[in-house]
Order: C-alpha cells, then structure tokens, then sequence
C-alpha cells in the first residue's frame, strides 16, 4: 500500500535531507538562502519541533528538494 504520509520528522530524517542536498552538490544553508527561508526554522522543521501547518509545509519541500522522499520511499517500501 502507498501512503503520501511524510516521513516521521527527527534526527534520521535531518541526517537524510543534509545528506541529499550533498550529493547534489549543495547544503540545506545554501538551499535556504536561495529559497529565502531561514536555515533555523528548516531545522526545526525536519526534528519536528516546528510542526505547525507551515513547519509540515517546509518539511514537505526539504524533503523532496533534498531527494530524501525517494530514499524514505524506497526503505518503506522494503
């Protein structure tokens, strides 16, 4: 069964957004100054401190701009 769910925020799932901006050649700071957000609140966003409508949103991008929805998709497929 498929679940358009996000991943469960936290330390994994920071460490999975940090890393898929690497491999892309950039960093999670760099992505927020281009994207004017502010590296902060993205953080907190990912750990799942900032979880309001607008901390889901931006964990939403994060995700999917860093490329750790395929990973997280790939191991709950699994």
């Amino acid at each position: 069964m498929h679940t358009t769910a996000s991943p469960l925020p936290g330390r994994h799932l920071l460490l999975q957004v940090r890393t898929g901006f690497i491999l892309g050649g950039t960093t999670l700071a760099a992505w927020c100054r281009d994207h004017n957000q502010n590296a902060s609140h993205a953080r907190q966003a990912v750990l799942g401190a900032w979880d309001g409508p607008k901390g889901r949103a931006l964990r939403h991008q994060l995700v999917a701009a860093s490329g750790a929805a395929a990973a997280t998709s790939r191991k709950a497929a699994a």
